[in-house]
Order: structure tokens, then sequence, then C-alpha cells
């Protein structure tokens, strides 16, 4: 509120209830910006921000309490513990924003609020907008919508010792998904098997998952976002898992490939270290003061000289970069920001520069070697590798912290803990 200033209101919808078929709903999330604000888990229900309003400055209209809608669904918040619970100045029944807000946002030079992401809500807001310009006198209407995200999304990307604290624990959650995946994964099972673990555990511990798991076997490996996740495990292959769980709304990401029959071939192995080195070297270059993309960049060097060591490609690191020939086998980016959301806000670059690393941000660093199956001009024992590595990084004063380090990446310890299945 101080940053909008005493002469704005900023308004934000919690996330509508998404119908998944006929009358069955999804699972109801709420939306992450409403979350970071009130904390409050429902749906129909919109929270205004009136810096400077002597009757209280932070607003919510929700649900009332309702016995026969509680009878099927549940227990509702209701106003007074909106108020009592979460922290509100003053709340207001839903059903009565049209007749409240209007007087409450009027003579405010500009609104914040999330246009053109609801369609409802936008609907809504303009009609308030044209029921304050037809007032007597006109001119009472803010005059200006400015998007929300300028201002919140930067607050979102440093995170509190409690947000840390809640992705510390969704990174433990994942972890221990991925350890019961890896014990699981034999060959004859079926991919929706291990994906079936992960999502025991991560449900086990009151978590849920923060993506649809990656459960991709062999030459699946190689697409990069395969959620099928329907085909048969076989011996000397590799298995890729990226699977995170979230807590409170806050997510984890992790990545992590092994041999379905315990130990890694020859070829496996030779990119697997590459991808390894690359991360590590990521991960060092995450700390205060560095650019986001510097463990891109670091990553782009090491895979293309393990690439060129390995003559998948040819001449050497300087050629292959410089070409852009590594993207053949590395297409992706190394990492993205991670918070309520696995691809969470914030900008990667500001004035055209990227963006430097400072304390309270957690990033993912996860360099991959994909060799297709069908790729052509390499010789057929590397082809169908799929190999991705990720974790979950918290800049920190002086340095990272490794949040995902639960699981294991040490090709010798995966291979010791596989022997143990």
């Amino acid at each position: 509120m101080k940053m909008a200033g005493d002469d704005a209101a900023l308004l934000i919808a919690a996330a509508p209830e998404r119908m998944r078929n006929a009358d069955a709903a999804w699972p109801y999330r709420q939306d992450s910006d409403f979350h970071y604000l009130a904390g409050f888990p429902e749906t129909d229900a919109v929270l205004a921000l009136l810096p400077g309003r002597k009757h209280g400055e932070v607003v919510l209209f929700c649900r009332e309490r309702d016995a026969e809608r509680e009878r099927w669904h549940g227990e509702i918040t209701g106003t007074e513990r909106a108020v009592a619970d979460f922290g509100m100045d003053d709340a207001f029944p839903i059903d009565d924003i049209d007749d409240i807000l209007p007087g409450m946002i009027e003579g405010r030079a500009r609104v914040y609020c999330h246009f053109g992401r609801e369609p409802a809500f936008d609907a809504q807001l303009m009609g308030w907008m044209r029921r304050l310009r037809q007032l007597r006198g006109g001119g009472v209407a803010p005059k200006e919508f400015v998007a929300l995200g300028h201002l919140l999304h930067d607050l979102r990307l440093y995170k509190s010792r409690d947000e840390l604290r809640l992705m510390r624990t969704a990174a433990a959650v994942a972890a221990e998904a991925h350890l019961a995946a890896m014990r699981t994964a034999l060959p004859g099972r079926y991919e929706y098997e291990v994906e079936a673990e992960i999502l025991h555990t991560i449900r086990r511990h009151g978590a849920v998952p923060s993506f649809p798991p990656i459960v991709a076997g062999g030459a699946r490996a190689c697409t990069m976002h395969y959620t099928a996740n329907r085909a048969p495990l076989a011996d000397g292959e590799l298995l890729l898992i990226d699977a995170g769980a979230e807590v409170d709304c806050y997510a984890s990401d992790i990545s992590r490939t092994f041999p379905v029959g315990g130990r890694y071939s020859r070829e496996q192995r030779a990119l697997y270290e590459v991808v390894l080195t690359a991360q590590l070297a990521a991960i060092d270059e995450v700390r205060p003061g560095n650019p986001f993309d510097a463990a891109h960049h670091v990553a782009i060097r090491v895979i293309a000289e393990g690439l060129c060591a390995l003559g998948l490609l040819d001449g050497d690191a300087d050629s292959a970069i410089a070409e852009g020939s590594y993207k053949r086998f590395f297409p992706s980016k190394t990492g993205h920001w991670l918070g309520l959301d696995v691809h969470d806000v914030g900008d990667y670059r500001i004035d055209g520069e990227p963006r430097l690393l400072e304390p309270g941000m957690v990033v993912t660093v996860e360099p991959g070697i994909y060799v297709p199956p069908d790729e052509t001009g390499v010789p057929e024992r590397w082809r169908g590798i799929g190999i991705r590595i990720e974790d979950d990084v918290a800049v920190t004063r002086d340095g990272h912290e490794v949040l995902s380090a639960g699981v294991p990446k040490d090709p010798g310890e995966i291979e010791a803990l596989l022997a143990g299945r």
C-alpha cells in the first residue's frame, strides 16, 4: 500500500472454482497473489487494500456462513472469522460488494488490479467504474488501471524466513517422494506405478503435487514435458523423474535420472557425469551479486565441453557455443524462479540486463542433455538418452542453500541406493 500511494486502491479476486467436467470441480487452489496477501483459502472473495482509509485499509468481501451450503460443502469462514482469524480490518458479505465497494474506491486516482486475468471479475470492475461515472457531478471514478503485478511480483521474489521454512518442508516432502520412486521403479513396472508412489508419499504428508509429475523412461525422457506416464519400464533404460510437492501453496521442483536396472551403462554414465558436473558448477554461481543467467552460461560451457569430448559435437566448445550447436542436446534454460508458483513470478531482466541475485530469492538449477532417439549423425549407442538433474537453491547472505539436498545425485550413491531395493 505504501508503494501504491494513498490515492490508489488495490483490488484482487480469489481464484474461481474450476470445473473438471459436468458438475465435478477440480481440487480448489487459491490464486497465488491472493494467498500471498491474505492467506484466505476460499473462493468467492475479493480483497481490497485501501491506503489511508480511516475505517480500515484491509477489507475482505467473502461468503457468509450458510448452514445448508455447509451441510453439503463444508464449513465457510464467514465475515466475523475473516477479521478474527485472518487479520482483516473489516469484512463484508460478497453478495453486498456491488453496493459497498464502489463507494470505497470513489475519488481514488487509480486502481491496481490483474485486469485481463479473470473475465468475470473484469466485467464486475467495469460495472463499478460505470456506476461511479454516472453519479451526479461525475469525475469520481478512478482514471487509471495499473497492473498489480508491477508492485506485487517484485515483493514475492524475496522470500521471508517463514516462506523459506515452508519451501524447505516442500523440498523435504518431494525428496522423500523421489526416494520412494527410486525404490519402486523396477523393470517390468509401469511409469504410472512410480507416479502413484510419488503421489502417495506427497499426500501422506498432507501436501499436494506442485505440478503433474513427469515419469519418463528411456527415450521418453527426451520429451521435455512428458506427462503420459503410461509406458512400461525396461532394464537398461534410464528413468527421469521431475516432481515436486506444494505445502501451504509453496512449491518444490526436483529432477533426478537413474537406471531402472540399478546400474548406469557406460554411455549413460558418461552423459550423466557431464550433466552433474554442469549442475554443480551452475549451483556455485548462485550467490548474491551474480547475474541470474550466470548459472546458465556456466552450464552451457561445461555441457558443450563434455559433448565435444564425447564426440557428440564436432569441433571445440567455443565453436559449439558460438554456433549454438549445443542446443541440439541442451535446448532448455538452466533454471527459473521458484516460490508460490513452480515457475514463479519476477523479472529476469532489469533495464535489459540480467537481474542480479539477492538474498531471499529461490531458483531451480536444472541442466540436462537430451539425445532424441531419431537424432542423425550420432552413434546409436547415444540415442534415446535423456538426463536432467534439478535442485531448488535459495540465495543466502554469503552464498546459497540447496533446499533439495535430500535426494542423492552422485551416480555411485544412486547405484548403492538402488542395490538395496
